[in-house]
């Protein structure tokens, strides 16, 4: 029955959530384990109306809707061949209505989506600077990875724009950039409130930030408990575990 939604060189990947799968394609960027902590950082509230900004594949959009019956998240992606696997791993999961996959540039979601109409907007957004690291290969690998012209104000402005008063947006970045998001998401009325830094071993220096900022809140930052994956020894944290075993 799910063979007419594959296509040459797709693969369906466990989501190891209630039988939850996404349809993916070993030759373009795939959701990995910061779309996990993501999913499970914005903890999506009952009353919520969310969009996923640069969904890929879909993965954190099906998550929260698993995890939040009655939530409606609108997952925005802009590379045809990424936003058509998202909604057919919707369909194929029988959350249509649950997600809704629109391909376009997430700085124009508001045109769509409409003004201040969010309460909760979340983004795994490209990590890597134009010119500051080696381009993966690939147009869809390049686009999902790297920057580009997407800057952290473009990402914060769009977020701006689709939040109501008192919305929240969540975001991973990496560690070492963490000042920029936080700074470009207070020029754009998005007050920082929630951090938490997300470390692969035990005793090592922080690789990702989860981000959670209120817009048009007000001062207070609180740093949450570091989330590190691995133990010393190698194994996997109790932590980890907790969220993993969620997906």
């Amino acid at each position: 029955m799910t063979e007419p939604l594959l296509r040459p060189g797709e693969r369906l990947d466990d989501l190891q959530c209630g039988g939850l799968a996404v349809i993916q394609r070993p030759d373009v960027f795939r959701f990995g384990t910061d779309s996990v902590l993501l999913a499970d950082f914005a903890a999506p509230r009952r009353k919520d109306t969310a969009a996923d900004l640069g969904c890929g594949t879909g993965a954190i959009a099906l998550l929260m809707a698993a995890h939040r019956p009655g939530l409606t998240v609108d997952a925005v992606e802009i590379q045809p061949e990424l936003a058509d696997m998202a909604r057919r791993s919707a369909a194929l999961n029988h959350m249509e209505d649950a997600v809704r996959v629109w391909n376009m540039d997430l700085r124009d979601a508001w045109r769509a989506l409409g003004l201040g109409r969010k309460s909760l907007v979340v983004c795994n957004p490209p990590y890597g600077r134009r010119g500051a690291a080696l381009e993966s290969e690939g147009a869809a690998k390049r686009v999902a990875r790297h920057e580009g012209d997407l800057t952290p104000g473009e990402l914060a402005r769009a977020a701006e724009l689709l939040l109501k008063c008192g919305g929240r947006f969540c975001a991973v970045y990496p560690a070492p950039r963490a000042y920029e998001l936080m700074r470009a998401m207070d020029e754009h009325r998005i007050a920082p409130k929630r951090v938490r830094t997300v470390h692969g071993v035990e005793g090592r220096p922080p690789k990702l930030v989860l981000v959670e900022g209120v817009r048009d809140g007000g001062e207070g930052l609180h740093w949450l408990e570091p989330l590190v994956l691995r133990n010393r020894d190698g194994s996997y944290t109790e932590e980890w575990q907790r969220i993993y075993a969620q997906r």
